[in-house]
């Protein structure tokens, strides 16, 4: 090889390395910002799961997602969990599938009996949640995070703000829930003076998704809920990488996981592939009634919807649920 070809070579090898190097510092960097989560204790080789027969589940990573309504900003205890969200995330093509599960749905609570499934964040944390979902739904969730009003409110500012549609109907609600919000995390908020798309504050967007007394109640705050995760994920790819480490570093310590910091980390380097491909609620069939005196979200048949649910998350056809979801499902049926 010529002196002028050595000489390219070794510039071209600089590069490299010096490439190498950055990457490298970035993802300590990562590492050390994403330490900071506030990590609860948690096994997830302990978490319940029925005897489910899907060759595909295993193609996905499935973490639920819980937001929680407490005003003391309490993420783990005496609080019922406002939000539930199965984030499903194929292992591949790093698509992303969201099913909000509604909060007033009729399940089987582990040692508490048929209720409402927010309770069970109330009765026991993140673990009976997760494993209440898993056993009334056949899943193989392992992995949870939850966040709480200020880590939202926080988490949007961060990125500039986020843009969302807001229609005449939900207006007043906004504007009254995130005034709400501001008094509860000492916020500053500014009053939305018209409908239609706009870039929002965090606080604006906490109590965007926090409204249900417009048509729909409960259905369509939970499609509230997703539209903000979905605009926060596109703000976020938009923005540069120095940003986001800022902004993981104010939000993180607010947010609880049962992950790690270096599992949290894997998931955040592909970030910039993930997408969110289509989003719903859950259950798919249902009807609202009143049992033992309080309204609910009932499955017109658990086990059909738990049938449909995996074709949604994991394309399997004609899933057939385990004896726990059938069992479950004849119980719910019976009680009306």
């Amino acid at each position: 090889m010529s002196a002028k070809g050595r000489h390219k070579a070794s510039k071209v090898l600089l590069i490299i390395e010096i490439i190498l190097i950055l990457i490298a510092i970035f993802i300590a960097i990562i590492a050390i910002v994403f330490g900071k989560l506030k990590s609860t204790e948690w096994n997830d080789k302990d978490i319940y799961m029925n005897d489910i027969n899907d060759g595909n589940i295993s193609d996905y990573t499935n973490i639920a997602l819980f937001g929680v309504d407490s005003r003391e900003n309490d993420l783990t205890k005496n609080t019922r969990s406002d939000s539930i969200i199965v984030a499903s995330i194929n292992k591949k093509t790093k698509k992303v599938k969201l099913l909000s599960i509604y909060r007033d749905t009729y399940v089987y609570i582990p040692d508490h009996g048929y209720t409402k499934i927010n309770h069970a964040y109330a009765y026991g944390g993140p673990k009976l949640a997760v494993e209440t979902i898993n056993r009334n739904f056949d899943l193989n969730i392992r992995d949870f995070v939850t966040v709480n009003f200020s880590a939202v409110t926080d988490a949007v500012d961060a990125l500039g703000g986020i843009t969302i549609d807001i229609t005449e109907e939900e207006l007043d609600y906004v504007n009254k829930y995130a005034k709400d919000v501001a008094n509860i995390n000492n916020k500053e908020w500014t009053k939305i003076k018209k409908p239609g798309k706009q870039t929002l504050t965090g606080v604006q967007a906490t109590g965007y998704s926090r409204v249900r007394y417009t048509k729909g109640g409960d259905f369509t705050r939970a499609n509230r809920q997703r539209t903000v995760i979905d605009a926060m994920l596109k703000r976020a790819k938009h923005s540069n990488p120095v940003k986001l480490i800022k902004a993981a570093d104010t939000i993180l310590p607010q947010i609880c996981t049962g992950m790690k910091g270096m599992e949290f980390t894997k998931l955040a380097l592909f970030f910039p592939f993930y997408s969110i491909d289509e989003q719903s609620g859950f259950p798919f069939d249902n009807s609202v009634m009143t049992i033992n005196k309080a309204s609910v979200v009932v499955s017109t048949s658990l086990s059909s919807n738990v049938t449909e649910l995996h074709n949604y998350l994991f394309g399997t056809q004609n899933y057939e649920p385990s004896q726990t979801v059938q069992d479950i499902s004849r119980q719910i049926s019976s009680k009306y």
